[in-house]
C-alpha cells in the first residue's frame, strides 16, 4: 500500500514579509485613473456651415495666394462655394449635396468669364473628405486646366 507523502513547504519569515511587501507596493504603485479629458471635436465635425466658413474658405484663399493668385474672391450659399479671379474671367464651384464635407461633391469651372458647361463628380473616391483634401483637390483640379501653374 502507498502512503501519500505531505510536504509542508513554508517560507522562511523574512521571504514571506518580502513577498508580502513587494505585493503591496504594487497595488500602492500603480498611479490613480487620469480623469478623461476631452478633446474637442476635429474641424471636419463641425456643423457644416461653421467649417467651410471658418476653416475652408480661408484654406483655399491661402492655397490660392501660395499658386500667386491674389484678387481670389469667395462666396459660399446654398451648398456651394464659388471661387472668381482673374478680374472675374475665371471661376468655380464646389458643390456639395448635402450640408456635409462628406456627402457626394461636384464641380465646375469656366473660363472668359462664361459659365461653366460641365459638372463633374469631385473627389467621389474618398469616404472622408478632410480639410487638406478638400482643398488640394480644386488646387489640383484647376491645374489640370492649367488655370493656376504653367505646366
Amino acid at each position: 500500500m502507498l502512503s501519500s507523502l505531505v510536504i509542508d513547504l513554508e517560507l522562511p519569515p523574512k521571504i514571506m514579509s518580502e513577498t508580502t511587501a513587494s505585493s503591496s507596493e504594487e497595488v500602492k504603485a500603480k498611479p490613480a485613473a487620469k480623469p478623461k479629458v476631452e478633446k474637442p471635436p476635429a474641424i471636419e465635425e463641425l456643423p457644416f456651415e461653421e467649417f467651410i466658413t471658418t476653416h475652408y474658405l480661408p484654406a483655399l484663399t491661402k492655397a490660392f495666394g501660395k499658386q500667386g493668385v491674389d484678387d481670389l474672391q469667395l462666396e459660399f450659399d446654398n451648398s456651394q462655394v464659388r471661387g472668381v479671379w482673374a478680374q472675374g474671367l475665371r471661376r468655380f464651384t464646389v458643390y456639395f449635396s448635402k450640408s456635409d464635407i462628406n456627402a457626394q461633391k461636384a464641380f465646375s469651372c469656366a473660363d472668359s468669364g462664361q459659365l461653366p458647361s460641365t459638372i463633374e463628380p469631385f473627389l467621389i473616391d474618398e469616404r472622408k473628405a478632410p480639410l487638406d483634401l478638400l482643398v488640394f483637390g480644386v488646387i489640383q483640379r484647376l491645374n489640370a486646366q492649367k488655370w493656376l501653374q504653367s505646366n
